[in-house]
């Protein structure tokens, strides 16, 4: 059977105690028996873990390695016991949670009531705004990002990638025409954004490489959704991802069009948070919920 939690805890006391006999006695095992522990790991490892002399017990780099993530794992083994012991139900706090308007409304609010059923003492403080904030200074614990990450100390977990697609109310369509090329653009209302980070162009396929179409529109909006209201009234074309429009290309409420325009844009999808691998048990918690319905949500399931 295998018991590398076993063996990793025997480690660790090796290490603590700075002795196989020491670590022995703690353990209530034979000295010989916690020397094979530890030989064994190294074997399956491939890596000496320990440096021996007559004096001392010293680790090496890959041993210093498997110390470190051996204590995070093992913490981790006792948080979950804990949390099951007492009952999730007993895990409180405020987790404060950032979000696009899109993506909260579609993705992240819809699973807020059994994530309640499951953590009844927990509170999500939840903001949704496609403007990008700062984690730091707005006191947020995580933010689902859509687009590019900047470069930082916070942890990135991906949940997958939201495709964009161009498109428009049937009515629109009825009374503009389809737009059948890139150039065809120049005669339609394309609906934009204004927040800092959206450029006034759209990135198009065109032959096989990649060009800018500058936008003209009778709207440019901070958020999707309204973007996408005014798509379903009929205003003009939107540039959006695929789950912010999914339920509307069912029911026929909008239409694709340019497919091949935008064959392979996409943007990732992050849950961003600060804290590394200790977590508050709450963060942890939402996270670990979240994350897999997320996974499943984005690939349109």
């Amino acid at each position: 059977m295998d018991n590398r939690a076993g063996e990793m805890q025997v480690f660790l006391r090796v290490v603590e105690s700075g002795s196989f006999s020491e670590a022995a006695r703690v353990l209530r095992m034979t000295p010989s028996t916690v020397s094979k522990l530890v030989a064994r790991i190294e074997t399956r490892l491939g890596v000496r873990l320990l440096e021996r002399s007559t004096r001392r017990l010293s680790l090496t780099a890959e041993g210093q390695i498997y110390y470190d993530r051996s204590q995070s794992l093992l913490a981790t083994l006792e948080d979950i016991e804990r949390d099951l012991s007492q009952g999730a139900g007993s895990m409180g706090g405020t987790v404060r949670v950032s979000a696009s308007v899109g993506f909260g409304i579609l993705g992240v609010e819809p699973l807020l009531p059994a994530f309640w059923a499951c953590y009844p003492n927990i509170v999500v403080d939840l903001s949704l705004s496609d403007e990008i904030v700062d984690l730091y200074l707005d006191r947020t614990d995580v933010a689902f990002r859509v687009g590019p990450l900047p470069d930082s100390g916070m942890t990135a977990r991906k949940l997958g990638a939201a495709p964009r697609k161009i498109v428009a109310a049937p009515a629109y369509l009825a009374r503009h025409g389809t737009p059948q090329t890139i150039a065809d653009l120049a005669d339609h209302a394309c609906l934009g954004f204004n927040f800092r980070r959206a450029a006034p162009v759209w990135p198009l396929r065109d032959s096989g490489r990649i060009v800018d179409r500058h936008l003209t529109g009778p709207l440019i909006a901070n958020n999707g959704e309204t973007v996408r209201r005014m798509a379903l009234a009929g205003m003009g074309l939107a540039r959006m991802g695929e789950f912010h429009v999914r339920e509307d290309l069912r029911q026929g409420a909008l239409v694709e069009v340019l497919t091949e325009a935008v064959a392979g844009d996409s943007e990732d999808v992050h849950a961003l948070y600060l804290g590394g691998p200790h977590l508050p048990h709450r963060l942890r918690a939402f996270l670990d919920f979240m994350s897999p319905r997320l996974r499943l949500f984005l690939a349109g399931g």
